[in-house]
């Protein structure tokens, strides 16, 4: 599968970062995975700003109207940040926030820090990976309930390719609650087969057996 330059330079970042790991792992929520996703491990600025221009080319990509970025408290918080310094270095010049865990009674006050969300704005949410939603389905509900605001779509960093609680994938789930476009840069299979079939400077080829694994992983829990 070809993957666009923006997404083969995500895949070759979460690599050298180590953001995606392959081997045997018990996940929060009790499930076994052949693979782990922590983009909270692009954490030096040469990272976040990759993981910054592949959120915005998302954003591009898809189109979506974009008056702000949101990023829910507290993995979001850096990914909105990123994200609208690499969208105005484009030229789109867009401000960003996110939320507190817990109103502010004073100074300013308010949940939010950052650009207040208020009617008429087209909000883009950016998230990390899509486990449970629960944070996406938090902030889509707050700005909803902040002055009319409209959500215009969600990006997350990497789809897990996992069922939802319906047995649909766990994206789609989502989409359909909420509503709006839920994108992901990349797949966790766009993820295997380049690294299995690239070399990432300074990181080997992924195996045959571990992307193997993923695969039948895939085949058997995930929403191929």
């Amino acid at each position: 599968m070809d993957l666009l330059p923006f997404e083969r330079d995500f895949v070759e970042l979460l690599a050298r970062h180590e953001a995606v790991l392959f081997g045997d792992f018990t996940l929060k929520s009790g499930r076994k995975s052949p693979y782990f996703v922590n983009a909270g491990r692009l954490r030096t600025g040469a990272g976040i700003a990759g993981l910054g221009r592949a959120y915005a080319e998302r954003i591009r990509a898809a189109g979506l109207a974009c008056d702000l970025v949101f990023g829910p408290a507290y993995k979001g918080v850096p990914l909105a940040v990123a994200t609208a310094i690499a969208l105005s270095e484009s030229g789109k010049d867009v401000p960003y926030a996110f939320d507190r865990k817990e109103a502010k009674d004073h100074g300013e006050g308010g949940v939010f820090v950052g650009e207040i969300p208020a009617a008429g704005m087209r909000v883009v949410v950016v998230d990390d990976v899509i486990t449970s939603g629960l944070s996406i389905r938090g902030a889509v509900e707050l700005l909803r309930s902040a002055g009319g605001a409209a959500v215009s779509g969600v990006v997350v960093a990497v789809d897990r390719q996992e069922r939802g609680r319906s047995g649909k994938p766990a994206l789609v789930e989502l989409e359909d609650e909420l509503g709006v476009p839920v994108l992901p840069i990349v797949t966790i299979e766009q993820v295997v087969e380049h690294l299995s079939a690239h070399e990432t400077p300074g990181r080997p080829r992924l195996s045959a057996a571990r992307r193997d694994d993923v695969l039948r992983h895939l085949a058997k829990a995930g929403a191929r």
